[in-house]
């Protein structure tokens, strides 16, 4: 590196590419910077709401940094995009749902989860309906359709919430209390406990720690389904929901035990679905968060009142970057492989 009477230029390494900028009379290194990435290509996937039973295609895109993820209602006389935010989120019951004005997006947990999971931080979802497809009940499917399109690097630097003062959200009376909470963690971790009274869950794990610097989300979190008993299902269906729910879809019990010919995916899928949905619900806040996240028979409504909690005390979170990958937690700076 060399600097002339007349000019001087920065040697800038990317992960693309070598580049010559001019600078002045000094000259600096800049390393890379941990990254925003989005969709290479286009990818789409059919399928049917849980609780509406109608037939719904979702499209795909890439997105400009900064854009965040969007739903974009194309079955509207009048496109209506919704951008994920904590904010948006108007109603918790069964699932998480986006709204703004009259349009909404139900059931984007599962989505937003892979997209957590896989370290989407742009993208433009076009969909046809109200609600995204259940598909299999579980995020595998969209972690499949993201690796399909490919995942790559954008010319902006990726932006974390870093929790810095624990939050934390409580409901219900001693006993039978709900809670979670947000503490500082260099990284990315969440601890969840279920509590139900049934043999078939009773069986099997009721808790699990999940870290996403250690642990693989592909392999370990996104297969997992949601389930239900046939006492709700009857119910529900009764007020018009889980009309696309199945076998096929979720996990079904009676009340002694698992319905599914398959059985279980995970010995622990029931809590490690919650794990799922969490990651989802958390991504929304529209960053990945360095936090660990610890509940106990938290829900969607609980995990948005976590994010509005967390919004509420500016003083207890930042907004960060890392100028070199090396710097960034483990778990965020690899690119997931494309299939």
């Amino acid at each position: 590196m060399r600097c002339g009477d007349k000019f001087c230029v920065t040697l800038r390494f990317s992960l693309a590419k070598l580049e010559l900028v001019p600078f002045g009379p000094r000259y600096f290194y800049n390393p890379p910077v941990l990254q925003q990435r989005t969709l290479k290509s286009i990818t789409r996937a059919v399928g049917v709401g849980l609780h509406s039973g109608q037939r719904v295609e979702i499209t795909l895109r890439p997105a400009a940094p900064n854009t965040g993820i969007v739903f974009r209602r194309v079955d509207l006389p009048h496109p209506v995009d919704i951008k994920v935010s904590t904010e948006a989120v108007t109603d918790t019951r069964l699932a998480s749902t986006l709204s703004v004005g009259g349009a909404k997006v139900h059931t984007v947990e599962h989505l937003m989860s892979a997209c957590a999971g896989l370290g989407v931080d742009n993208m433009v979802v076009d969909i046809t309906a109200e609600e995204v497809p259940i598909l299999d009940g579980s995020a595998a499917s969209f972690v499949f359709l993201l690796q399909s399109a490919g995942i790559e690097m954008q010319n902006a630097p990726r932006r974390f919430i870093r929790v810095k003062a624990p939050i934390t959200v409580r409901e219900g009376a001693p006993g039978n209390e709900k809670w979670a909470t947000l503490e500082p963690f260099h990284g990315f971790k969440l601890s969840f406990e279920i509590d139900f009274n049934h043999p078939a869950v009773d069986s099997t794990g009721q808790r699990v720690e999940f870290d996403l610097g250690v642990g693989s989300y592909a392999r370990d979190i996104a297969r997992a389904r949601t389930f239900g008993f046939t006492k709700d299902v009857e119910t529900m269906r009764a007020n018009g929901l889980a009309l696309g729910g199945g076998l096929d879809n979720a996990i079904v019990m009676d009340d002694y035990k698992v319905l599914n010919a398959d059985g279980l995916r995970y010995d622990d899928e029931f809590v490690k679905h919650k794990i799922l949905d969490a990651m989802g619900d958390l991504y929304i806040v529209g960053m990945p968060l360095l936090a660990h996240y610890r509940a106990h028979r938290s829900g969607h409504a609980l995990n948005n009142l976590l994010l509005r909690q967390l919004n509420a005390q500016p003083e207890a979170w930042e907004v960060v970057t890392f100028e070199e990958d090396r710097r960034a937690p483990a778990g965020f700076a690899q690119l997931a492989p494309q299939w």
